[in-house]
């Protein structure tokens, strides 16, 4: 009986197709709209999983996020290394530079003065140079997006990279490239240069309080939270450690901007929409095959076995739907990978995504259900 249902679903190929293509539509509009929030999400702490060598960072109280900068006293560190279960500590800097273009413009940066002396901090992966050169006089290091577009020579009329070698003009300030690095794409886009600690506060605008940061990790077999918890008791700063300040950074986006309503919005049209074309398509394939399902039911067919064949029906459709949708917004994700787009696909978007596609399955199911279940299977038997 079952293989009978599928056969009635793929002979009626007009309204097989249009099921499918609903789905599909569904799928990809749901599952392309949320890996783009999630991959715009994890833009927002990218700083904080490329800086991985420290478990603790240690901030002003105030501080929102991890681009809510409140600058700290320099002997904060020192008052963090003192305190018993902390193995390091660190000074950091995280601030916004101008650097001057040779055809005279302006690009904000965002400067990382990383410690001078352990070099931690540091960019997670070097394509060209050596950290160890950034030690040199006026020395830094570009990630390549930046390097390749707006910090290029002429960007943007003709953008000819940056090169190990070049200089730039780092608020009046010379600096030499000695580094091509990579790293998580910021949430503004803008270009982010390395340099250590001692150099950033050189060339930044001077403040009375200059620190951004203070990078720690906790010793071996040390409650990372626990020693968190230690910090701000002792010293009245917040500290967190790497997972917490990742969560209350994507916290403060999802509360205090448009971004979960605007993806929100896209992400329940496709669901809507979905929903209707499958489930007005489901019901009018099924309206039109009543004479089918009335016969079955007069040869001694019960409501669960005609149940059985609707939900086989729908799960098939749901499953073609779905892995076309998913497929084409991994390929718009991978053909994107190069570009401004953010995209990221974790396992739970493959779970939602299925979970998603389910329900609107479940309800085009439901609405046939309601027919098949008062059908009368006398209707066999009228012209």
């Amino acid at each position: 009986m079952l293989d009978y249902a599928l056969k009635m679903l793929i002979g009626d190929k007009a309204k097989y197709i249009g099921i499918i293509l609903g789905l599909s539509f569904a799928s990809f509009i749901i599952s392309q709209q949320m890996g783009i929030f999630i991959g715009l999400m994890t833009r927002t702490y990218g700083f904080i999983t490329d800086t991985s060598q420290p478990n603790i960072w240690v901030m002003d109280p105030k501080v929102l996020f991890i681009d809510d900068i409140k600058p700290l006293r320099d002997t904060e560190v020192y008052r963090v290394q003192s305190i018993e279960g902390v193995e390091w500590a660190v000074p950091i800097y995280k601030g916004s530079i101008r650097s001057r273009l040779r055809d005279g413009n302006f690009q904000t940066c965002l400067l990382i003065g990383i410690d001078d002396a352990t070099m931690i901090g540091a960019p997670p992966i070097m394509l060209e140079g050596n950290l160890e050169n950034l030690r040199w006089a006026d020395a830094v290091i570009v990630n390549d997006v930046g390097a390749e577009n707006k910090l290029s020579h002429d960007f943007p009329i003709c953008q000819k990279p940056l090169r190990v070698g070049d200089r730039l003009e780092l608020n009046d300030n010379r600096a030499v490239v000695v580094g091509i690095c990579k790293v998580t794409r910021t949430f503004q886009s803008q270009p982010v240069i390395y340099t250590t600690y001692d150099r950033a506060l050189l060339w930044s605008p001077n403040e009375r309080k200059m620190l951004s940061f203070v990078l720690a990790r906790s010793e071996p077999g040390k409650n990372p939270e626990e020693i968190c918890k230690k910090i701000t008791k002792i010293t009245g700063l917040a500290a967190y450690t790497s997972e917490q300040l990742q969560w209350k950074t994507i916290d403060y986006y999802m509360r205090y901007t448009g971004i979960p309503i605007n993806f929100g919005v896209a992400v329940l049209l496709g669901f809507i929409i979905g929903t209707a074309i499958a489930g007005q398509t489901f019901y009018n394939f099924t309206i039109d095959n009543l004479r089918y399902f009335a016969t079955f039911k007069a040869m001694g067919a019960d409501i669960k076995l005609l149940t059985r064949m609707i939900l086989v029906q729908s799960f098939w459709v749901a499953a073609i739907g779905w892995g076309i949708g998913i497929g084409a917004a991994c390929i718009v994700g991978t053909l994107s990978f190069t570009t401004e787009l953010s995209f990221s696909m974790p396992w739970q978007l493959f779970v939602g995504s299925i979970l998603s596609i389910g329900l609107i399955s479940m309800f085009a199911s439901w609405i046939s259900l309601r027919k098949i279940r008062t059908l009368d299977p006398a209707i066999v038997f009228k012209s």
